[in-house]
C-alpha cells in the first residue's frame, strides 16, 4: 500500500480555475455605480465593482472592501443577489479564466466615486443609460434584476 503523498507548502499550486470573487450593484436614487475595467481582459469594460475574494475573507467583507478600493463609495448591503459565472476563453477556445463571483446589492451611504484598484473610471449612471456603456457579460441583467430586488418588486 503506497501512502498519500502530502502537498508541499513551498511549493505553489498549478493555477486553478474556477476562483472567487464578489462584487455589488450599489444604487444612489436612480442611478447605480459602474466601474470601468483598466486591467486584463476585460479592459475598457464597464461592470460592477468587485474582485477576487482573499483566502479567509467573507465575500460580504470583500464586495465591500472592493468597492472601497475601486471607488471610494460606502454602502449598505442589502443582500446577495446571485452568483455570477465567467467564463473567458482565448479566439482559440483556450480558457483563460473562470470566476464564481458572489453578487450583492444595496444602497449607497456615502462618499463620492473616484477610481482606484484596478478601475479605470468610477461613476454613478442613470439606469436608463447603463445601456450606452460597453458592459461585461451579464452585468446589465445583474443590474436590473438588483434594482428590483431593491424596490421590493419581483
Amino acid at each position: 500500500m503506497t501512502a498519500a503523498r502530502p502537498s508541499s507548502a513551498a511549493t505553489p499550486p498549478a493555477v486553478s480555475w474556477p476562483r472567487c470573487g464578489a462584487s455589488a450593484a450599489i444604487f444612489r436614487g436612480g442611478e447605480v455605480l459602474l466601474v470601468e475595467r483598466g486591467k486584463g481582459a476585460l479592459k475598457g469594460r464597464w461592470s460592477l465593482p468587485g474582485g477576487h475574494i482573499e483566502p479567509g475573507e467573507r465575500a460580504r467583507c470583500a464586495a465591500r472592501r472592493e468597492l472601497a478600493e475601486e471607488t471610494g463609495i460606502e454602502a449598505d448591503l442589502a443582500g446577495l443577489l446571485d452568483i455570477h459565472e465567467v467564463l473567458l476563453k482565448s479566439e482559440t477556445g483556450t480558457l483563460i479564466a473562470h470566476y464564481l463571483i458572489a453578487v450583492f446589492f444595496g444602497r449607497w451611504s456615502a462618499g463620492e466615486p473616484v477610481a482606484g484598484g484596478d478601475a479605470a473610471a468610477a461613476r454613478f449612471v442613470a439606469i436608463p443609460e447603463v445601456g450606452r456603456y460597453p458592459m461585461t457579460d451579464g452585468a446589465a441583467d445583474l443590474i436590473a434584476r438588483a434594482w428590483q430586488r431593491l424596490e421590493g418588486r419581483p
